[in-house]
């Protein structure tokens, strides 16, 4: 039986620790904190899933994450998708092409409508009550478009997995990862531990476990927030009434319909945020971020919501803000991924891959799956400057 360390159990995580365990692996899972914090990006209530993307490959790789989900239902008999349909809305000079996305949608055969601001102010009325969507706005309605909900999501992995036999160690930090020969230490403060592979999905913490190999890459860090809406009629804004939306556009906010224990109406702004040290950063909202949002908000669906509550994540941005899915180089016997702030909604899919990764799925030269491909340690987008404009997809 191969025995796998999983370091770092947020989202990507936990979905390895449950692959592998489907697999037959041996696992023990390790994370600095406890299981289910809120330091990092895998807490809160809800995150899109969809298949509009910039890319066919994105859109492409969205039917595996649909796929990976729909496993862990069957296997729990719980529902991790709720489907609620979804716009991207376009305004006049948006920042982000709308044609690469209709084209992308295009070449993979993924059904969508290309309608105009009139006709989502007929089908949906609560964008009426507000004044940003003018007839000019188009809009990419994609009716597959859906909610994950992380933490209740990270959470069910983990029992999953747990039930398959695998350890989970919470408040136990690695300090190193160390390759030795073909196999791997696992190093922490009660010393290390010797395995036959290993993940790891630590996410804004990658460089401090890549660096000592001589493998850190750009990452910016950036603390973002999501704010909950009060509303005196909140039954407007249900599933049904109100899809996932995007704004895509510079600056860029998405929302979604009222959903899960929190009663409001869900809006965030898209890399907004500062950048941040993950292990100083403070949880106070932005009271700037909580103005810019406040006021599109209300241009977008309408006057009379009331203050907000307003919780933060962080954000750990390549600089493409493509995916890192690779094993190391040099060391095939460590994988690692980084979600690069759009990774939730794959995360089934991410541990399905690294569990193939570190059990020897690829061929004998050990070379990456063509989905994997372009998420490789050695592409040039990863090794470039941080530029925001690239983070505008």
């Amino acid at each position: 039986m191969t025995r796998v360390a999983v370091v770092g159990l947020g989202g990507l995580g936990s979905a390895a620790a449950y692959w592998l365990t489907r697999r037959g692996a041996e696992v023990v899972g390790f994370e600095q904190f406890e299981l289910g914090h809120v330091r990092g990006a895998s807490h809160d209530h809800s995150r899109i899933i969809r298949r509009s993307y910039h890319t066919p490959h994105y859109v492409r790789l969205t039917a595996g994450a649909y796929r990976a989900w729909r496993a862990v239902e069957e296997d729990s008999g719980e529902t991790v998708i709720t489907t609620t349909g979804g716009l991207d809305l376009f305004p006049p000079g948006a920042a982000i092409d709308a044609q690469s996305y209709r084209d992308s949608l295009t070449a993979e055969g993924v059904p969508f409508e290309w309608i105009d601001g009139g006709e989502v102010r007929r089908r949906w009325p609560v964008f009426a009550g507000g004044t940003r969507v003018t007839p000019d706005v188009m809009a990419i309605w994609s009716a597959e478009t859906g909610i994950v909900p992380p933490a209740r999501s990270t959470a069910l992995l983990q029992r999953l997995a747990g039930e398959r036999g695998a350890v989970l160690r919470d408040r136990t930090p690695v300090r190193a990862v160390r390759p030795v020969g073909g196999e791997v230490d696992i190093v922490t403060d009660a010393g290390a531990e010797r395995f036959d592979a290993a993940v790891v999905t630590v996410d804004a913490w990658a460089n401090h476990l890549l660096e000592p190999l001589g493998l850190a890459v750009p990452l910016a860090v950036t603390r973002e927030q999501v704010s909950y809406y009060p509303h005196a009629d909140l039954d407007r804004f249900g599933v049904g009434r109100l899809p996932v939306w995007i704004w895509m556009d510079d600056p860029s906010y998405y929302g979604f319909p009222v959903f899960g224990p929190v009663a409001g109406v869900k809006g965030s702004e898209d890399c907004g945020g500062p950048l941040v040290d993950p292990d100083t950063r403070t949880f106070d909202p932005d009271d700037g971020m909580e103005g810019r949002l406040a006021a599109f908000m209300e241009g977008l669906l309408g006057p009379g919501f009331g203050t907000p509550s307003t919780t933060t994540c962080l954000y750990t941005l390549t600089s493409d803000r493509d995916f890192l899915l690779d094993r190391l180089p040099g060391h095939p016997q460590v994988a690692v991924a980084l979600g690069a702030a759009h990774g939730f909604k794959f995360a089934s899919w991410f541990g399905e891959q690294l569990a193939g990764m570190v059990l020897g799925d690829d061929d004998p030269a050990g070379e990456p799956s063509a989905d994997r491909a372009p998420f490789a340690f050695g592409r040039p987008g990863l090794h470039a400057p941080i530029d925001r404009s690239a983070w505008m997809v």
